[in-house]
Order: C-alpha cells, then sequence, then structure tokens
C-alpha cells in the first residue's frame, strides 16, 4: 500500500511562510521523483515543483521560483516545500505526488493566504 501523508497546511498572512511535509511509504522512494502541486478553486492542478534524486534535478515554476524550495531526505522518506512570502494566489490544496512508472497521490493539504 503506497502511501502519501501531507502537513502544515493552514492559514497565513500575506508575506508569511510554511512548511509542508510529505511523508512517504509503499514504494522505492528514492528512485521516484516526488513533487508537489496545487489547485485553486476554479484552476487545473499545477505544479509547482518537482525533485529527482537522478542527478539532484530540481524544477520550479514560474510563479514560486525564488519563494518556494523543494528539498528531500531519502532517509525518511520525506519531502519538504517550504513556502516563503506567500502570496494570496498561492492559496490552493496542495498535494504530494510522487512517480516513476506509475504515479501516486497524497491527500492534500490547505492553504490560505490571506491580504
Amino acid at each position: 500500500q503506497v502511501q502519501l501523508v501531507e502537513s502544515g497546511g493552514g492559514l497565513v498572512q500575506s508575506g508569511g511562510s510554511l512548511r509542508l511535509v510529505c511523508k512517504v511509504s509503499g514504494l522505492s522512494f528514492s528512485n521516484y521523483v516526488v513533487g508537489w502541486y496545487r489547485q485553486a478553486p476554479g484552476k487545473e492542478r499545477e505544479l509547482v515543483a518537482s525533485h529527482s534524486s537522478a542527478g539532484d534535478t530540481i524544477r520550479y515554476a514560474d510563479s514560486v521560483k525564488g519563494r518556494f524550495t523543494i528539498d528531500r531526505d531519502n532517509t525518511k522518506y520525506t519531502s519538504y516545500l517550504q513556502m516563503n512570502n506567500l502570496k494570496p494566489e498561492d492559496t490552493a490544496v496542495y498535494y504530494c505526488s510522487a512517480w516513476l512508472s506509475s504515479q501516486y497521490w497524497g491527500q492534500g493539504t490547505q492553504v490560505t493566504v490571506s491580504s
């Protein structure tokens, strides 16, 4: 049973910070790309950041570059998304995902940024 569990979401004022955590079990974690997606009301789900252990490749959406940082600890089977200087447009449900041949999803955690 593959399981991804996000935590760390909440309500924060514009300019504040949150750290999202994704704990993964049931797969060979270091072989998978891990990423964070978000989906705001009325909008499509978008990839915010991804991190592959192969070549330590990291990518960010343009909208979060310079503000968000993704990291992973393969010994703890955990992915982190540090979100700084949050803006109201960052408000969304954030989902952790892992993929190789198949893609797996967490249940999501709500991030709300007030102005």
